[in-house]
C-alpha cells in the first residue's frame, strides 16, 4: 500500500450517512487422464460468464488480449466509497484463472493484495501458472491500469479427492433469514444494493456507541437470485465492513490490504447451495499500530462450511 492512499476494498474514506434498508468436483481418476504438461481445462466446463446481463457477470467479464492477458472494465453497480468493492475485484482475478485453457481443478486457496485504488475504466489482468503439479496448480495474477499495478494475487487450484472429513467449528445458532428485516450498509455506497443482507448481530453502527465485540453475523444472498459459484463465493468472503467501525462506533478511514480465502467445497456442493442465503460471521483478533486482522466464516443454510477467510486491514483513528 502506498502510504498516502487507502486501498480500494471494503473501505470508506469519508463518513457516509447512517445505514439504510435495502430491498462434483473433478474426481482424482479424472485428473489421472491428464498427465502433467497437458491441458486440463475442458471446453464443457461451466467457468465462463453465465449471464452477462447480471451485474456480477458483467463485472467479471474478461476479454482476451493475448495469451495470459485479459481486459475488463469497472462497473458502476459495484462502486464503493473509493474504487470498486474489493470483493468484485477478487472475483475478477479468480475468474481470470478459471477461464485459462490449462487450468487444473478448482480454487482451493486465494490471496488478493490491494496495492492501490482502482479508478473507473478499463483494466488489464496478467495471469500465469507458476507451477503445475499432479493434483494442484499455482497461479499469479496482476491487475493494472495504464501500466500501473493496482492489485496482485496468487491462487492455488486443486483436484479434490475423497478422504476423511470433519468440521471443527459449529455454525452459529441463528434465526431464519425470513424473520429478519433486510438492511444495507450506508447511503452512498452502491455495491451493497447487489445483495440482500440481514444482520443477526453487529450491524453497521449508527449511534456512535463503541462496542466491546467486533463480531458481525449476517445472512446474505444475491439480490437478483444469481447462483453462487467460486467467484461469487470469493466476493462473499469480503462482504463484511471493517471491524474497527463496530468497535469504535462509527466510520473511520479503513481499507483491506490483503485478503486470503480458503474454499472448503467442491463445485457440486456449491451447485447445491444455489441462490440461497449463506451465513457469514466475522470478528477481529488484534487492533494495533493502525492495522487489524479479521477472520470470517461463510456457511450454507444447511450447516456446511463453504469458506473461511482472513484479512489485514489498514485504519486511521
Amino acid at each position: 500500500m502506498r502510504p498516502d492512499s487507502t486501498p480500494s476494498s471494503s473501505t470508506s474514506t469519508r463518513p457516509p450517512a447512517t445505514p439504510t434498508t435495502v430491498g462434483s468436483t473433478r474426481r482424482a481418476d479424472d485428473a489421472a487422464r491428464h498427465p502433467r504438461g497437458q491441458r486440463h481445462h475442458r471446453p464443457g466446463d461451466d467457468c465462463g460468464v453465465s449471464n452477462p446481463a447480471h451485474p456480477f457477470d458483467a463485472a467479471i467479464d474478461l476479454q482476451p488480449v493475448e495469451p495470459g492477458r485479459l481486459r475488463g472494465r469497472t462497473r458502476p453497480e459495484w462502486a464503493n466509497m473509493v474504487g470498486p468493492f474489493g470483493g468484485i475485484t477478487a472475483a475478477v482475478l479468480l475468474h481470470a484463472v478459471e477461464v485459462q485453457p490449462d487450468r487444473l481443478g478448482d480454487p482451493l486457496a486465494f490471496t488478493v493484495n490491494f496495492a492501490a485504488p482502482i479508478v473507473d475504466g478499463d483494466f488489464e489482468v496478467a495471469v500465469k501458472p507458476a507451477r503445475t503439479n499432479r493434483t494442484n496448480q499455482h497461479w499469479t495474477m496482476e491487475l493494472s491500469q495504464a501500466g500501473d499495478v493496482k492489485t496482485t494475487a496468487t491462487a492455488v487450484f486443486a483436484v479434490r479427492r475423497e478422504s476423511w472429513a470433519d468440521t471443527e467449528p459449529a455454525m452459529p445458532p441463528v434465526a431464519d433469514p425470513q424473520t429478519i428485516t433486510p438492511m444495507g450498509l450506508a447511503e452512498g455506497i452502491v455495491w451493497p444494493e447487489r445483495y440482500d443482507m440481514r444482520f443477526v448481530e453487529g450491524p453497521v453502527p449508527s449511534d456512535g456507541q463503541a462496542s466491546s465485540s467486533s463480531t458481525t453475523t449476517m445472512w446474505i444472498r444475491d439480490a437478483a437470485g444469481r447462483q453462487i459459484d467460486y467467484p461469487a463465493l470469493s466476493a462473499l468472503c469480503d462482504m463484511f465492513y471493517p471491524r474497527v467501525f463496530l468497535r469504535r462506533g462509527g466510520f473511520l478511514p479503513a481499507g483491506t490490504i490483503s485478503l486470503t480465502s480458503y474454499f472448503h467445497v467442491d463445485r457440486g456442493q456449491l451447485d447445491g447451495v444455489g441462490a440461497d442465503y449463506v451465513l457469514g460471521t466475522a470478528h477481529a483478533n488484534r487492533f494495533s499500530a493502525g492495522y487489524f486482522d479479521q477472520s470470517a466464516q461463510v456457511w450454507s443454510r444447511t450447516g456446511h462450511l463453504l469458506a473461511t477467510s482472513h484479512q489485514v486491514v489498514y485504519f486511521k483513528g
